[in-house]
This record gives structure tokens, C-alpha cells and sequence, in this order.
């Protein structure tokens, strides 16, 4: 496939136009004209539609509304990125487990919970995107725990549509976009949540702060 893509794009010459400037990008950012807390609004509409648990905070209400979540899971274990604000874990008390690279997909399976940030979050998808940032830890620590809890800053860290979360996003990056708990269907339609990645996805919206 790949040699084909080169002889095709043989004849091509060196100073032809930029793909960025070839390719018309004249098309609407978004859809329709929201408020910010309409976008908010639609995020967190989305985010349920796909089966996440979706919950409101501020800044001071955020470590004690993640306590009562891990509580609630019955949590005794948490994996913690690298970068994770000690502020948001102050008050639960799980075992932390550090996310390293020694630690082992077997390792983090009997992990019961991970907690991240996000690096932004669309609101016409219901879509979390996360960036191996140090507040987010490394791909697999998202994909093999069976809970997830990402925690979102609203309204700098959401936007409406897919074009403008591209737009803040470094393509180098190891991207990862979630959209819901991991889900599956067979031929019957009969879905099975869980196959690759978190059964559970809790998404914290934090108003105010950073």
C-alpha cells in the first residue's frame, strides 16, 4: 500500500502547495452557536449518552467527591500518574500505585482504579482525549484498570467540536480517545462492556481553578 501512495505521489513536485494551504479548510469549526455552559451542557449530555457516569464539582468540592467515588467502587487500590495534583487523593485513602514502566499489564489488572486528567474533551462527540501528559500517565494505565475516573476543568479544558481539539492537540503525542466505557457488540447486538479498556467510566467536571 505504501509504495503504491509513492508512485503515486512520484511526479509530485518538491515545491508544490502545503497540504495545510492544498486542502480547503473552509468548513464550520463547530456545529450550531452555543454558550459556554451550553457546550458544558452538551458534553456532559454526551458523555451519559455513552454510558459514562458524569458528576459535577468544584475545586474544593473535588477531593471528597473522589473519595466517596472510590469508596463507592470499593477501590483499595488506585493507580496515580506521575503528575497527578496530590490535592485531588488527599482525601481518599486506596493504595497508591505509581504508574512505572516495570509495572506489568498483570499488575495493573488487579489494580481496581486509575485516576487521571484529560488533556481535552469534545463536546459534540462525548469524547475524552488524553495525551500521556504527566497529569495522565501512560496509555496502558486508561486501557487495563476496570474503573476509570477522569477529572475534566470546565470550561478551559472542553471544546465543541473535533477541528478544535485538533487544533490543540500535538499529533507526536500518544493519543488516546475515549468515548464512553470500552464497549463491544457481537453479531446479536448483545453488548459486552469492558472487552478493552475500563467496564466503568466516571467523568468529574470541575468548575473553576485551572
Amino acid at each position: 500500500m505504501l509504495g503504491r501512495v509513492r508512485r503515486a505521489l512520484a511526479d509530485v513536485p518538491a515545491d508544490d502547495t502545503p497540504y495545510d494551504m492544498a486542502v480547503d479548510r473552509s468548513y464550520l469549526p463547530e456545529h450550531g452557536d452555543r454558550t459556554t455552559a451550553q457546550t458544558v451542557d452538551l458534553l456532559a449530555e454526551n458523555l451519559a449518552d455513552y454510558r459514562a457516569i458524569v458528576h459535577r464539582t468544584d475545586e474544593h468540592g473535588l477531593a471528597e467527591l473522589l473519595m466517596r467515588l472510590l469508596a463507592e467502587h470499593g477501590s483499595r487500590t488506585v493507580v496515580v500518574p506521575p503528575g497527578l495534583p496530590p490535592y485531588w487523593l488527599k482525601a481518599a485513602d486506596p493504595v497508591r500505585i505509581h504508574d512505572r514502566a516495570a509495572n506489568t499489564p498483570d499488575d495493573l489488572d488487579r489494580v481496581d482504579s486509575v485516576v487521571t486528567g484529560c488533556a481535552v474533551a469534545i463536546a459534540e462527540t462525548g469524547t475524552l482525549v488524553l495525551d500521556g501528559s504527566p497529569d495522565q500517565g501512560r496509555r496502558r494505565i486508561t486501557l487495563v484498570p476496570d474503573h476509570h475516573i477522569c477529572v475534566v476543568h470546565v470550561p478551559g479544558q472542553v471544546v465543541s467540536s473535533v477541528p478544535q481539539a485538533l487544533a490543540r492537540l500535538d499529533p507526536a503525542r500518544p493519543l488516546t480517545w475515549i468515548s464512553g466505557p470500552s464497549a463491544t457488540s457481537d453479531i446479536e447486538l448483545d453488548r459486552v462492556e469492558g472487552v478493552h479498556g475500563p467496564r466503568t467510566l466516571e467523568v468529574v467536571l470541575v468548575s473553576g481553578g485551572s
